[in-house]
């Protein structure tokens, strides 16, 4: 695994990089089955409370390794558990804690379906995303189809894999799909500074949070403000008048200093 993904852990922050540069980082099955192990050990790394995932070279991730599919580099790949199992982008979604997509460049396919499963994305200036299921002629397994409508609009989603085209850094950004776009060498630095105001939340809180988000996100807006209620009452239940000065003093403190910036 050492060879195929690297990870790096600082001050609480996880940096998870795809190391098949050579491949755009094309997710083979070993590395899929290293993302998974990796995400799982991330979930129960107590030391770790925000991820940040990005790619080695000049890609963020080409998606599937179509020549291990296609038996080019050895025994074919099971092409119907590929596509349809999605466990690459269930280990990101669910482990838990923040993840930051750090999008140092292309992002093609299976990639863009991996960089969806983040929670936010910070995309280099010449990053590009991609939806070539339609070209290549296979159908989404891992969300595509129903997050990137959901994320940018119908019809722009229709546009990009009814296509196939690219879509560039600074579009994706003024079509909402991405927060922000930043020069390469900012990238890491950005990303890392999200992270660090991440963890300066309270812990179980911002994990909380993400997860009424999620569920109420896949849901009607009726039943998310259901599961926000419910998430709400069931956390009240925990908090003393004390911590709650507390932690209102310190959110008074930091208000202060950055209005003072």
């Amino acid at each position: 695994m050492d060879d195929i993904l690297h990870t790096t852990v600082a001050a609480g922050v996880a940096t998870t990089t795809l190391h098949r540069p050579q491949a755009m980082n094309a997710l083979s099955r070993a590395l899929r089955a290293a993302l998974v192990a990796e995400f799982a050990r991330l979930r129960d790394d107590a030391a770790v409370g925000v991820i940040i995932l990005t790619g080695a070279g000049r890609a963020f991730c080409a998606g599937l390794d179509l020549k291990e599919l296609g038996g080019e580099t050895g025994a074919a790949d099971d092409t119907e558990s590929a596509v349809a199992g999605g466990d690459v982008v269930r280990a990101v979604e669910t482990c838990g804690k923040p993840v930051i997509g750090a999008i140092n460049g292309f992002a093609i396919t299976g990639g863009f379906e991996l960089a969806l499963a983040c929670d936010l994305l910070i995309a280099a200036r010449g990053a590009r995303f991609a939806d070539t299921h339609a070209r290549v002629g296979i159908m989404p397994g891992w969300g595509l189809s129903q997050k990137l409508s959901r994320t940018i609009g119908i019809y722009r989603a229709k546009e990009l894999s009814l296509t196939g085209n690219y879509l560039g850094a600074e579009q994706a950004e003024a079509w909402g799909l991405v927060n922000r776009v930043v020069e390469l060498d900012a990238l890491l630095p950005t990303c890392q500074a999200l992270a660090t105001e991440m963890l300066s939340c309270e812990p179980e809180v911002l994990r909380a949070y993400k997860r009424v988000i999620d569920a109420g996100y896949a849901a009607t807006f009726a039943d998310g403000l259901t599961i926000e209620q419910a998430a709400a009452r069931a956390h009240a239940r925990t908090v003393t008048p004390a911590a709650l000065a507390a932690r209102r003093a310190g959110v008074q403190a930091r208000g202060r200093a950055q209005t003072d910036r």
